[in-house]
């Protein structure tokens, strides 16, 4: 009797066990989107979405606050979004935060679109790197698209698949597809009340915990299914960026890149011209290297690329040819015109900064100048080594007969002749070369 009931105990525990629900997720986790959206912050998005596990992670909040970044980078974020299994949020704060260009994007491919109380979403007109910029509904514009040059068709193509991009995922998650067409053909905006009410955003809310509470229960679409979400009382963690972020950050800053390739370029040159030294040639490849991945990353005019490096060749030859200065002041200007070139001025956050143009157009000019110096000193010193050193050196007659005879000329015997006789012991100069005999005088 004993063994019966406690094999019924036994089997009623295995029972309840198997009809007991999944362990609830308990974790809301917030990853801040703080800045231009780049390779850096991508490559941070996605590995933590995919990371987040439905049993352990309730809902991932992107808490956001850029001005833009790269297509390129903003679809890598879309993309991980829509696969993920875990709800996105993205919350625009704290106050006086933006979800420009980029951001709204995102913010229409999330679950949920939230912001805080101050801030503003919208201005998602596309930038058309190395051309022109959409005007927005302007009497230019109009004018553009009557003229139907090969910039302006490029221009609006780039602009209706921006438009039939972001209606796609307006269409995903039931938001203002008119709307965000009119964010992006006239880079409008919205604070966030006015973007509740018109059904941008889903949600306006004080701070995260706030926000949770304010969007428990609701069904959205999670991986193209619908999916109830339960977020009150989920424990929120702060997922920071980790040193591979912040050290992809650091390499993909377009002034960071293009120190990185100067000393790079700088650094085999020193290598080439003094074989040996080790350093400058290991320093020099580790920071090309570098370079040149972060330039793959980044959206880069190759032509500004060439005319820096043409700039630093011409002021080089310039310090072994010695044009009076016109081969440098040339290589100074292609330097100077190529790194305004090189990165977009119109993509918020990617530009180069004017202070790091001149600074290192500055210490180039002044590594050439020093190097022109250096050589121009050399050629006045007087030469040290090989024949054209023995004139004008002193010694004296070891053996003489008549005209000829031998001389001691630092420490080494030499055959001489000279114009008047000499005699053994009397001191001479050498006043030229023929051959192997040197042409003396009496000191």
């Amino acid at each position: 009797m004993m063994r019966l009931r406690a094999l019924m105990l036994v089997l009623t525990a295995l029972f309840a066990s198997l009809a007991a629900p999944a362990r609830a997720a308990e974790r809301a986790l917030v990853l801040d989107v703080n800045g231009v959206i780049g390779p850096a912050i991508a490559d941070y998005i996605v590995r933590e979405l995919h990371g987040a596990s439905p049993d352990k992670v309730g809902v991932v909040v992107l808490r956001m606050n850029t001005p833009g970044g790269l297509d390129t980078s903003m679809r890598q974020i879309i993309g991980a979004i829509l696969a993920s299994p875990v709800p996105v949020v993205t919350y625009v704060a704290p106050s006086g935060a933006r979800a420009a260009s980029a951001g709204t994007y995102i913010a229409y491919a999330s679950a949920i679109a939230a912001m805080a109380p101050g801030t503003n979403v919208g201005a998602a007109t596309p930038v058309q790197l190395g051309g022109p910029m959409l005007p927005g509904g302007s009497a230019d514009q109009k004018k553009s698209e009557k003229s139907g040059d090969a910039a302006d068709t490029e221009t609006r193509k780039v602009v209706n698949d921006a438009i039939a991009y972001i209606r796609s995922l307006a269409a995903i998650n039931g938001r203002n597809a008119d709307w965000a067409a009119d964010a992006v053909r006239s880079a409008v905006s919205l604070p966030a009340t006015e973007a509740l009410s018109l059904h941008v955003i889903d949600v306006v809310a004080d701070d995260v915990p706030d926000l949770l509470g304010k969007i428990d229960g609701r069904t959205v679409t999670v991986a193209g299914k619908p999916k109830q979400i339960a977020t009150a009382g989920l424990t929120v963690v702060n997922v920071t960026p980790d040193w591979r972020t912040e050290l992809l950050t650091l390499v993909t800053n377009p002034n960071v890149a293009f120190i990185l390739l100067l000393i790079g370029v700088y650094g085999l040159i020193l290598e080439f011209f003094n074989p040996g030294a080790v350093a400058p040639g290991l320093i020099g490849s580790i920071c090309l290297v570098v370079a040149l991945y972060a330039l793959a990353l980044l959206p880069v005019n190759y032509a500004g690329v060439a005319l820096v490096l043409i700039g630093i060749g011409l002021m080089i030859a310039e310090a072994h040819i010695g044009a009076f200065g016109a081969i440098g002041v040339g290589g100074i200007v292609a330097f100077v015109i190529g790194a305004l070139m090189m990165f977009p001025a119109d993509v918020p956050g990617l530009q180069l900064s004017s202070a790091v143009v001149i600074g290192t157009a500055i210490a180039s000019a002044a590594l050439f100048v020093l190097v022109l110096a250096v050589l121009l000193r050399s050629r006045k010193r007087p030469v040290v080594t090989g024949g054209e050193a023995l004139i004008g050196a002193a010694g004296e007659a070891v053996a003489w007969h008549g005209r000829e005879g031998r001389v001691s000329i630092k420490g080494e015997l030499w055959r001489a002749r000279a114009a008047a006789p000499l005699q053994a012991g009397a001191a001479i100069k050498v006043v030229d070369r023929d051959g192997l005999v040197l042409v003396v005088e009496g000191a």
